[in-house]
């Protein structure tokens, strides 16, 4: 039977301090210091606003093979990923269906059967538990009543998209297409299944001591590019970039994307597209967690991975223009590439470490947005507040 009970519920403050974001940006506060430090919010984030939806937990290419698996932190959930006999990506709670042990701890590639280190069951790639050695006495590994097809392990509703893997733990979200539309739709001139075709390149990793959230906010605004990224600035002006709020999602984009100022030859670029798109490059935040960035030869995507209230790795993927863009000949141009957005993604860890530690001072009341630059952090905000006024627990 299910039974609707209250939302979880939040002290008086908070209730409070979440009406005031849910004001006109020129009047709105920000977001209190509590909802980036306190563990007890970080536990209610996970239920209101990353069970209910798709989250973004890794790449696809991580899997090359059947039988790779990788486990997956999703705010204190552990799951894994392992990647079937037959080519398909699929997730699991990672816990072992007899005593609970954790199966995958490390990326790795299993052998034909997924085996816990503790009593040596094991698991096919899809889950279906195949072994319980001695269950049963030594050497008996049967026992009456107990019917291995009823303790498999425990499948998560899981989908992928492009490079890109995702989970539903409610398991009743609608279809992830349904949820990617708005984007898909926006940049519909982009034939993204381009990039996708494409071997990824190397991963982008940093582990950042600091919320989830603040990496989203510090994605979705260039106000703060004159003074934390002046070399990209001096490319790409703050006076160039153009602010993007739609539902579920929010960004930037700028309008002097050169794709020649590189080292190295020119990348392969996207067919078809016009001169106004070829310029433009997009950034935008799909919340809860993920981050993309499109331009006309390179495509990127960051992965969040938050695992406790103040720390937060980050995956950064980089994809380009098929198979061509591969090619020996642009590896100048890739690496120019990688090592351009590694820079700035580095630029900006002191600013959002600086940030959170920021959050520890009971002067700060959750501070406030310029109207002019902050409206996609004000967006997100306001996601984030509303989607706790209007959630209701199912059990």
């Amino acid at each position: 039977m299910i039974v609707m009970a209250a939302r979880p519920s939040l002290p008086a403050a908070l209730e409070e301090a979440f009406v005031a974001v849910d004001q006109p940006i020129e009047h709105a506060v920000g977001m209190p210091n509590e909802v980036y430090t306190s563990p007890d919010f970080f536990a209610l984030e996970r239920e209101v606003l990353f069970a209910p939806g798709w989250t973004c937990v890794g790449f696809a290419s991580d899997l090359p093979e059947p039988g790779d698996a990788r486990p997956v932190n999703l705010l204190g959930v552990p799951l894994f990923a392992m990647r079937d006999a037959a080519g398909a990506i699929n997730l699991f709670h990672n816990v072992c269906s007899h005593r609970g042990h954790p199966l995958v701890e490390s990326p790795r590639r299993i052998g034909t059967r997924l085996q816990c280190p503790y009593h040596a069951w094991s698991y096919d790639f899809d889950g279906r538990l195949r072994a319980t050695p001695s269950i049963g006495g030594p050497h008996v590994n049967e026992v009456a009543g107990f019917d291995k097809r009823d303790h498999g392990l425990k499948r998560v509703r899981s989908a992928t998209w492009l490079d890109l893997v995702f989970v539903n733990l409610s398991g009743n979200a609608p279809p992830l297409e349904d949820t990617l539309a708005p984007v898909t739709e926006r940049w519909r001139d982009y034939d993204l299944t381009a990039f996708a075709s494409a071997p990824r390149g190397e991963i982008i990793e940093f582990d950042v001591k600091t919320n989830w959230k603040l990496a989203i906010e510090n994605y979705l605004e260039a106000y703060h590019l004159p003074w934390v990224h002046p070399e990209l600035n001096r490319y790409s002006r703050l006076e160039d970039h153009y602010i993007i709020v739609e539902d579920g999602y929010a960004g930037q984009g700028s309008t002097v994307y050169d794709p020649t100022r590189v080292d190295g030859p020119a990348l392969p670029r996207l067919s078809g597209l016009s001169e106004y798109r070829a310029r433009h490059s997009e950034y935008l935040a799909l919340y809860p967690s993920l981050m993309l960035g499109v331009h006309a030869d390179h495509f990127f995507a960051v992965v969040l991975e938050a695992t406790e209230p103040g720390r937060v790795r980050e995956r950064i993927a980089i994809y380009y223009v098929g198979d061509a863009a591969t090619a020996d000949a642009f590896a100048p141009t890739r690496a120019s590439v990688v090592t351009g957005w590694r820079s700035i993604f580095a630029e900006d860890i002191d600013v959002v470490e600086a940030l959170q530690r920021g959050r520890n001072s009971p002067a700060f009341d959750g501070g406030h947005f310029s109207p002019v630059f902050d409206t996609p952090t004000h967006h997100f905000h306001r996601w984030v507040t509303r989607r706790f006024a209007a959630h209701e627990i199912t059990e």
